[in-house]
């Protein structure tokens, strides 16, 4: 009898469905899989068949979903809903137990998965490392390690970035610095924000040993989402030069900076470019550019190959120009 009841219960469960969500299309098609998230008018839907599917919110019909969402009907607020219903074109349901509540999907901003703590929380960032280790007539050891993050809440937005570099040839040492920043950016509207942001860089080799920079200025976002993010600021900047003989520099600068990133064939491959460009209010230098260009190549959902190259200029200062150029390839963890 036991045995028969295990059997009708394993006969049951495989016959049940797995389940997942549900969108329904304008056009008559209905996709199932698992809804990742909506942002920037795009809705990305995971599905066993053809792996993450982007899809266009304005062609969305309505969806259905059994996972517990926060959906956010302005760039700020937004509800945790238990469950999202089908309704008529153009709407869906948002079940919260004893008082559902119909809503426009044109009124909706954004749709994620709820985090703990910090509901409406977007943590996204990378580790890239490239090693390069050659024995031959001449050794070569040459290393390099980046991370860059960005975290989200509401009106704030916290970023930090930094990298080391060291390249030793016979055990002479030709390239040995490091940088870290952090920024932090207070949104106004929905696009622009307010940028405050530190950055400092030793070099232990270059005439021009220390750098330490603090600014602040407006900036517009033009798109973050799933796909992509592309932002522009403006920054006036405190900039302190410290040369190798003991000899200082300090000055007022304007800058533009730029941090553009987008994924490309399914989300498989990132092309990603950021960097900033500066001219000094007064004659200490020419001009300052800092910038790098790279190809991401995401091997799994964390892991990726990355391919980068970056350009590090001073010109005109008055001990001593900065003009270094480095290509890394290597690998990297995302999240």
């Amino acid at each position: 009898m036991l045995s028969r009841t295990l059997l009708c219960l394993a006969i049951t469960t495989a016959s049940m469905p797995l389940l997942a969500d549900t969108v329904w299309m304008k056009n008559g098609d209905k996709l199932t899989g698992k809804i990742s998230v909506f942002d920037g008018g795009k809705l990305l839907l995971q599905t066993d068949y053809g792996g993450a599917i982007t899809l266009d919110w304005k062609q969305v019909k309505t969806l259905q979903s059994d996972q517990q969402l926060l959906v956010k009907q302005d760039q700020f607020t937004g509800e945790v809903a238990k469950s999202l219903q089908p309704a008529e074109d153009g709407k869906v349901i948002l079940a919260n137990g004893e008082a559902p509540k119909t809503v426009e999907l044109a009124s909706i901003h954004q749709i994620m998965k709820p985090k703990p703590v910090i509901t409406d929380l977007i943590w996204k960032g990378n580790v890239d490392a490239a090693l390069d280790f050659q024995r031959a007539q001449n050794n070569t050891d040459d290393y390099n390690i980046a991370f860059k993050t960005s975290a989200r809440n509401g009106y704030w937005r916290q970023n930090a970035k930094g990298e080391y570099n060291r390249e030793t040839q016979d055990n002479l040492v030709s390239t040995n610095n490091w940088s870290a920043e952090y920024s932090v950016d207070r949104f106004l509207t929905e696009k622009w924000f307010w940028e405050g942001r530190v950055t400092y860089k030793r070099d232990l080799v270059e005439d021009l040993a220390r750098q330490r920079v603090v600014g602040t200025g407006p900036g517009y976002q033009f798109w973050d989402d799933e796909l992509g993010a592309f932002s522009l600021g403006s920054l006036i900047n405190r900039t302190d030069y410290q040369y190798s003989n003991g000899l200082t520099d300090n000055f007022y600068s304007a800058a533009v900076k730029w941090d553009y990133n987008r994924f490309l064939i399914g989300k498989k491959v990132e092309f990603f470019t950021n960097g900033e460009l500066g001219k000094p209010l007064s004659g200490v230098a020419d001009y300052s550019l800092d910038t790098e260009i790279g190809l991401r190549y995401k091997v799994t959902d964390w892991a990726s190959l990355n391919l980068k190259a970056e350009k590090n200029v001073i010109s005109g200062a008055s001990e001593g120009d900065l003009n270094t150029t480095r290509y890394t390839a290597g690998f990297g963890v995302t999240w």
